[in-house]
């Protein structure tokens, strides 16, 4: 009788995941999901610009017109499928050693649900790797 008891005591203090426990925390990683799953592109997009950046810092720049850059970008850009960083968005600067550089800063902003978005800053420079 009293093994019983201990037993049925035991039980008692035994806890485990409740269903409104396992709902928040299948909420909280739906979200986290649905967030991930909008910023990724943004991401995904900022590497393609670092990329023609780069590619372009390859090109002799120093000996290029601010036209003849932008034409280089905008076919670079096509190529990868560049839609958030235009032609008109590059700033084309000397640097203290004269060297050319093609540098880009814009933000995203990806509504998330409702009124809640995110914005993501993102700058990228044809001297940087």
């Amino acid at each position: 009788m009293r093994q019983q008891l201990n037993k049925l005591q035991s039980l008692k203090r035994q806890q485990g995941a409740t269903f409104l426990g396992m709902a928040i925390i299948a909420g909280i990683l739906i979200f986290a999901a649905i967030v991930g799953m909008k910023m990724v592109p943004a991401y995904i997009e900022f590497m393609s610009v670092k990329k023609v950046l780069h590619a372009m810092s390859q090109d002799p720049l120093s000996a290029m017109s601010k036209k003849e850059i932008k034409e280089s970008y905008i076919k670079r850009a096509s190529i990868d499928d560049i839609k958030s960083v235009t032609s008109d968005d590059l700033t084309i600067e000397k640097d203290e050693t004269g060297n050319t550089v093609v540098s880009a800063q814009y933000k995203v902003i990806r509504p998330i649900v409702g009124n809640v978005s995110v914005i993501l800053d993102f700058a990228a420079a044809s001297n940087s790797k």
